[in-house]
């Protein structure tokens, strides 16, 4: 296409998008590789973080030798801050054509292929089992996923790629 018509494409899908957006639905994208996203909420370690801030304020409470400083409320502040960024920092699966990535809590990661030894589903759980490190869990108990459409992506997935994939 010439630099004009692509111009002329990308201005066009801008409007519709803008659209698209005001009624809910999702925008088109131009020659975009399809991807599944399916994300979680984290509320089990925020809340376990707010039990141990609690716990933490008891227990200096009933010393009587204590006074709240500003450091006593610098570290009850940024116990909050980070069982709030938990809480907001949602986790996700993306299935993508040839590749699964995930935030971990060390980051984002990706699994190709070639790094998936086999994907195991049960009654809500998903694991992805990569070749070398830790399986990959998602829970509907814990993290609030849709296991059952997550399921039903990864077989597909696994079928595509002639991945091991149990099912119990």
């Amino acid at each position: 296409m010439s630099r004009s018509w692509e111009r002329k494409v990308r201005k066009n899908m801008g409007k519709i998008n803008k659209d698209r957006k005001k009624h809910g639905g999702s925008p088109v994208v131009f020659n975009a590789e399809k991807k599944d996203r399916y994300a979680g909420r984290n509320y089990v370690f925020p809340i376990l973080l707010l039990v141990f801030v609690a716990l933490y304020s008891f227990v200096m409470q009933g010393d009587p030798n204590f006074e709240a400083t500003t450091m006593y409320w610098v570290t009850v502040a940024c116990y909050i801050i980070l069982a709030a960024l938990f809480f907001f920092r949602k986790p996700y699966l993306t299935i993508g054509k040839d590749y699964v990535q995930s935030r971990r809590m060390t980051g984002d990661k990706r699994l190709n292929v070639a790094d998936i030894k086999g994907i195991r589903v049960q009654d809500g759980y998903v694991t992805i089992m990569p070749q070398r490190g830790a399986s990959w869990t998602y829970s509907r108990l814990l993290n609030r996923f849709k296991t059952e459409e997550m399921a039903a992506k990864l077989k597909a997935f696994a079928a595509t790629h002639n991945i091991e994939f149990n099912e119990k």
